[in-house]
């Protein structure tokens, strides 16, 4: 099965099974990174994750199983993109996925006002606290990265440091606004009621008369049936072009301010129309990973 997410880290050009598992062999084979646990009911079977990586930062992840005559069994694979810093110090709820040994992460960010859904990128830890009845952890931080299909540069709206000291003020006292609505502050939640209220108002006004990306300057928002696929607009406020080892293929990996929550995305270099720099707005949809971050280590 081909993964939709493949080209954004440089296989555009995969087309048969062969190629595939062919490119899944080399993973396991020349994997930067091993991890192992038991699973199963009675912990007797070993499971196994690979991460290989054909650019900087991005690359295959394999897992699978041991058989009992030591012999690798593949269960499935997934590009990923290793994001950097610290996106969410907000406690994190994993569920396991019903169809594979998978698992999907939810935060409250209130720098966003929803409950983000996630992927979650590397399992092995995660599975070893949970065999120890080491979980509930406190203390852990999250780094979420995105993979595109493909996007759009959108120009910057232009702000002088006035609006942008305001618009970061204002996020900061919504965010609040937010994390006492959550607790059932009903002041919290009147005000927050009336606000966008306003805003949906001011907005409808002037779609009329401008275009829409001139008033929208970020979004996150879900994208489809997929849980962990968003639509996004956000500030590119870094970026480095890399390049898929294996295939040739560039790849860029942007740094996205989105309402104070920041970021990486990966895209294939092809699939980007426009220029990219920085302070101008990538407009894409995307896959979006996590990684936890452990207090003491992996």
């Amino acid at each position: 099965m081909f993964h939709k997410y493949l080209r954004a880290v440089g296989f555009s050009n995969i087309e048969t099974r062969e190629e595939l598992q062919s490119l899944i062999s080399r993973s396991v084979k020349e994997a930067d990174r091993k991890s192992y646990t038991t699973v199963g009911k009675t912990g007797d079977v070993l499971y196994g994750e690979y991460h290989t990586m054909f650019a900087d930062r991005c690359g295959l992840c394999v897992r699978g199983e041991y058989a009992d005559d030591n012999t690798f069994r593949y269960d499935y694979y997934f590009p990923f993109l290793e994001g950097k810093g610290v996106t969410s110090e907000e406690d994190v709820c994993i569920e396991r996925q019903l169809e594979k040994l998978s698992y999907a992460g939810v935060v409250d960010d209130y720098n966003m006002g929803i409950a983000i859904i996630f992927y979650l990128e590397s399992i092995i830890t995660y599975i070893k606290y949970l065999n120890t009845d080491r979980l509930p952890l406190t203390g852990t931080t999250l780094t979420l990265s995105g993979l595109s299909e493909g996007g759009t540069i959108l120009l910057p709206i232009k702000k002088d440091e006035e609006q942008k000291r305001q618009i970061k003020h204002e996020n900061m006292r919504k965010a609040r606004m937010l994390a006492k609505a959550a607790e059932g502050d009903q002041e919290a939640i009147n005000n927050l009621t009336i606000k966008d209220m306003d805003t949906m108002g001011i907005v409808q006004k002037r779609v009329m008369q401008e275009d829409l990306y001139s008033v929208v300057d970020t979004c996150f928002m879900p994208y489809g049936i997929e849980c962990d696929l968003y639509s996004v607009i956000g500030e590119i406020t870094s970026y480095e072009l890399t390049k898929n080892k294996l295939t040739g293929e560039e790849i860029y990996i942007l740094t996205l301010d989105i309402n104070d929550m920041i970021f990486d995305v990966c895209v294939n270099k092809a699939d980007v129309t426009g220029e990219v720099a920085e302070g101008r707005r990538f407009k894409g949809n995307i896959w979006l990973q996590g990684r936890i971050n452990y207090p003491y280590g992996e």
